[in-house]
């Protein structure tokens, strides 16, 4: 009988902590801001990876990999990026990556020849005129940002609000594409975007501030 008395005892204290719990404030948590970077370099992927690889995780990732990986080897660890978790990079972006990679953080040097090809890819031909909307998922930027609603940044329709009376709008939209930044709509950090041409930097921010 007293063992039973005991279970029950046990039972409604359990609940009170329950009922306790449902009614506390939620949990707020801070997390603390990045410091880590991409090393330097003068090749084009270094501007690049700080652009796309820090829309997905932190420069820290690349120090976990075993050190004195080959071009080849670091250029498929970017290639698995793209094909595996949908990283928003071309082919060709794979390519210049891996080459900065393999120099900065493996057992590659920036005057080996394959490394300038791969850094140096020859253009094609004819590039077609990208539309804004290709332009946003293919620079990652619909992972933080949607037109009608906040997710990680601002919704792209309370841009165009914030901006709407702002003559220098254009401008100053295009200088928060091209470097990035933090401390507008929140602490979250926005990467640099200084690989897109002056027209592609145009013709999203005009697309943006029409939302």
């Amino acid at each position: 009988m007293n063992l039973v008395k005991r279970m029950m005892q046990l039972a409604c204290a359990a609940q009170f902590c329950l009922v306790g719990m449902a009614g506390a404030a939620p949990l707020s948590i801070t997390l603390p801001a990045e410091t880590a970077a991409f090393k330097p370099s003068s090749l084009p992927g270094y501007p690049l990876a700080q652009q796309k690889c820090s829309t997905c995780h932190s420069a820290d990732y690349i120090n976990y990999q075993p050190p004195g990986m080959s071009l080849a080897q670091w250029t498929g660890e970017a290639s698995k990026m793209q094909h595996v978790y949908g990283a928003p990079i071309s082919d060709q972006d794979v390519t210049i990556i891996g080459a900065y990679l393999a120099t900065t953080y493996g057992s590659a040097k920036a005057s080996d020849a394959d490394v300038q090809a791969a850094s140096n890819p020859v253009p094609a031909a004819t590039v077609a005129k990208a539309e804004p909307m290709t332009l946003l998922q293919n620079n990652g930027c619909l992972a933080c940002h949607a037109v009608d609603h906040k997710v990680v940044g601002p919704a792209y329709h309370d841009v165009a609000a914030k901006y709407a009376s702002d003559p220098q709008a254009q401008a100053k939209v295009i200088a928060s594409i091209q470097q990035g930044g933090s401390g507008k709509w929140g602490e979250i950090p926005m990467p640099p975007f200084a690989q897109l041409s002056p027209e592609e930097l145009q013709g999203l921010a005009s697309f943006i501030l029409h939302q």
